[in-house]
């Protein structure tokens, strides 16, 4: 398995916000996370992409426990092997398409050649080669998020997390970014997590998870995306 977690647990204060999650996600799997509001979603996402410590259990990322790592170290494994996707894209304004997704490569200390070159890769893959050179503020929501993704994909790491992907983008956009997670799905062999509130794209998942008050209520099989 590429991620498990077993018996987590997370409180925030007096409010007890997962309840004991236990999970497996394999490589090349896309998973939808959905549920209502407060179900402790975006916290489990959180807690994957080790932005946050469980207070009880074990998450492991290809082999990797996740608790074992500190500081730098842990800093080092999310940015090398952990791609953020989110709702409100997160690109800095002051930095062009290109440089928003060298960004990671060279957090990372790679060569600005070699991020650049990997960078062009992405953008032609994604169709974005022509609005390199364009700041966010002059990209529409959709190709913002297209660029938050090769961003994403810059460190070809083993785990893309997605919060609302689509959350902020109309329905036409929305759709095709659908579309473009599972063509990434089988031209990387990439694996996704994906939280949502979009009904198409949760079904569209190889598994969707329902979760209610802080623990996976339900496990559904999806319709496996470009099917």
């Amino acid at each position: 398995m590429l991620v498990t977690a077993k018996g987590i647990e997370k409180s925030y204060g007096a409010l007890q916000v997962l309840k004991g999650i236990d999970l497996e996600i394999k490589a090349g799997e896309v998973v939808s996370i959905v549920g209502a509001s407060g179900a402790g979603k975006s916290t489990l996402l959180h807690l994957l992409g080790t932005l946050d410590q469980p207070d009880q259990g074990i998450i492991t990322v290809n082999g990797q426990e996740i608790q074992q790592l500190k500081g730098r170290r842990l800093a080092q494994f999310r940015n090398r092997h952990i791609g953020f996707i989110f709702q409100f894209h997160q690109l800095l304004p002051e930095f062009t398409a290109f440089e928003n997704v060298c960004m990671p490569a060279l957090i990372e200390g790679k060569s600005f050649e070699e991020a650049a070159e990997r960078a062009d890769q992405l953008l032609d893959l994604l169709g974005m080669m022509s609005r390199k050179e364009h700041k966010p503020s002059q990209l529409s929501g959709g190709e913002q998020q297209r660029i938050a993704i090769a961003r994403a994909l810059m460190n070809k790491p083993y785990l893309i997390l997605a919060d609302e992907p689509s959350g902020n983008l109309d329905s036409v956009n929305a759709k095709a970014l659908h579309k473009l997670f599972f063509e990434l799905r089988e031209k990387l062999n990439q694996t996704f997590i994906i939280v949502t509130h979009n009904a198409e794209l949760a079904e569209m998942a190889d598994r969707k998870l329902t979760m209610t008050d802080g623990r996976i209520s339900a496990v559904t099989s999806g319709s496996t995306g470009l099917a």
